[in-house]
């Protein structure tokens, strides 16, 4: 998320996390939604720079931001089972 202010990387971190429990058909608190988000813009940006995918602006980070998110919790999701199901 380069070239973003700090109010802007929340409320895009807020949206990707909405958008990733949206794809998921899971549902958290806002304040997680924002944890969502930001560790997938993380991830996001990772997988975007490795595969030289370039990206600009809201949108770009958003979608960037968004993949990750899902990318995420779905692997979290993945995990969370398999502990779940050896306890």
């Amino acid at each position: 998320m380069s070239g973003v202010g700090v109010f802007v990387a929340v409320v895009i971190g807020i949206l990707a996390g909405w958008i990733a429990d949206l794809v998921l058909a899971r549902h958290h608190s806002l304040f997680t939604k924002l944890l969502i988000g930001v560790v997938g813009s993380f991830i996001g940006t990772f997988i975007a720079q490795r595969l030289d995918i370039r990206f600009e602006g809201f949108v770009g980070s958003l979608v960037v931001s968004s993949i990750g998110a899902v990318f995420f919790l779905a692997i979290l999701g993945i995990f969370s089972g398999l502990f779940r199901r050896h306890a």
